[in-house]
C-alpha cells in the first residue's frame, strides 16, 4: 500500500512534532512545506529532512505529490487555506480551531462534502490514550456521576507572537480554551450555557479568562487560562464517590482516580510524539474513504465555535 503523502502548509512550531508523528505512525511521509518565505522554507525543509520546499502555499497546493495539507497558520488563516486545499483537491487537516465562526466551518464541510474529499479538525486530545481513559472511567462510573469539572491552564505570553491579535484569530479561548469546550462537548453532549470574564490585551484578543458554565447533562464546569499568572495545569472531575485527576490536559500523559477513599490508581501513557494517535487515526479514515472523522466531526467542529461565539457574545 502507498504511504499517504503530507504537505505541511506553514513553518509554526508545531509543523516539525506532526512531521515527527507521521514518521512515527508509519504509513505516511512528509514530501513537501510551504513558507511564505522561500529562505525560510528551504531553511526547515533541510532541518527536519522533508524533501520539496514552497515559498508560496500556493505552489505547495498545486503540488500532485501531496495527498493532505497539514493546516497550521495562524487561526485567522484556517479558513482561506482550508478553503484553498479542498478546491485544489487535497484532503486536509486543520490544526483547531477549524475556522474562527462556526459559519466557516460549516461551509468547509459542505464543500468538503460536495467535492468528496476528507476534512478534519487537527484535536489531538481526543485520541490519546489517557483522554480515551477517562472517558471510559467516566462511562463506567468509577467516582459515581461527574457533576463537576474544573480546568486550568497557563502558557508564556512569548509562545506565539500572533497570539494576542484579534486580527488573526488570536487570543487565549480560541487558542486554549478549544481543548476545553470540546473535550466537554466530547464527554457529556451539549453545552447549555457559559459566561465568563477575561483581561483584554493591547493587541485585542484575551490574555487570561475565567469560565464558568452547565452541559445540558447538569454538569457544572470552570476553567481558568493565563498567560499573566502561573497556574496548576490541569482538569479534574468530581463524581459522587471521589475525582479523577488529568493533568496538563491537553497533552496528557496520566490520568489518577481517586475513588471510594482508597489508594489513589495511576494510569500512565508514555510517548514520544503525542500526534501520532491523530496521525493514525486520519491514516484509517483516508484508508476506509471517510470524508469526516467519527471522533471529530463536524458536529463537535461546529458546537465548539458555537459555544466560543456565545462566550463572546456574553462578554461584549
Amino acid at each position: 500500500m502507498k504511504p499517504i503523502r503530507y504537505g505541511l502548509l506553514s513553518t509554526s512550531s508545531i509543523a516539525p512534532r506532526f512531521a515527527a508523528a507521521v514518521r512515527a505512525a508509519g504509513g505516511g511521509e512528509v514530501v513537501a512545506l510551504s513558507s511564505r518565505s522561500l529562505e525560510k522554507a528551504r531553511e526547515k525543509a533541510a532541518g527536519w529532512n522533508i524533501p520539496r520546499a514552497y515559498g508560496s502555499h500556493d505552489q505547495l497546493l498545486g503540488d500532485p505529490n501531496v495527498d493532505v495539507v497539514y493546516l497550521s497558520t495562524v487561526n485567522g488563516q484556517h479558513y482561506q487555506w482550508a478553503k484553498a486545499a479542498l478546491l485544489a483537491g487535497k484532503h486536509v487537516l486543520c490544526e483547531k480551531p477549524c475556522t474562527t465562526s462556526s459559519r466557516q466551518t460549516r461551509e468547509l464541510f459542505a464543500l468538503a462534502r460536495q467535492r468528496g474529499i476528507f476534512l478534519m479538525e487537527a484535536q489531538k486530545m481526543l485520541f490519546l490514550p489517557a483522554v480515551l481513559a477517562l472517558k471510559e472511567r467516566v462511562e463506567r462510573g468509577d467516582v459515581g456521576k461527574i457533576h463537576l469539572a474544573e480546568f486550568r491552564h497557563s502558557f508564556s505570553p512569548d509562545y506565539n507572537g500572533w497570539m494576542f491579535r484579534r486580527a488573526d484569530g488570536g487570543g487565549t479561548l480560541l487558542s486554549s480554551g478549544i481543548y476545553v469546550l470540546e473535550l466537554l462537548l466530547w464527554l457529556f453532549g451539549p453545552l447549555e450555557t457559559c459566561s465568563g470574564v477575561w483581561t483584554p490585551s493591547p493587541e485585542g484578543g484575551e490574555c487570561q479568562y475565567m469560565l464558568a458554565g452547565r452541559m445540558n447533562n447538569g454538569v457544572l464546569f470552570t476553567a481558568a487560562n493565563s498567560t499573566k499568572a502561573m497556574l496548576q495545569d490541569g482538569a479534574r472531575f468530581y463524581g459522587e464517590r471521589g475525582y479523577m485527576d488529568l493533568p496538563l490536559y491537553w497533552k496528557a500523559r496520566t490520568l489518577t482516580i481517586h475513588a471510594d477513599g482508597r489508594e489513589p490508581e495511576t494510569l500512565e501513557f508514555p510517548c514520544d510524539h503525542e500526534l501520532v494517535y491523530e496521525v493514525r487515526h486520519v491514516q484509517d479514515c483516508l484508508t476506509k474513504n471517510h470524508l469526516t472523522s467519527p471522533v471529530v466531526t463536524e458536529e463537535l467542529s461546529v458546537a465548539a465555535m458555537e459555544a466560543i461565539e456565545q462566550i463572546y457574545q456574553n462578554w461584549k
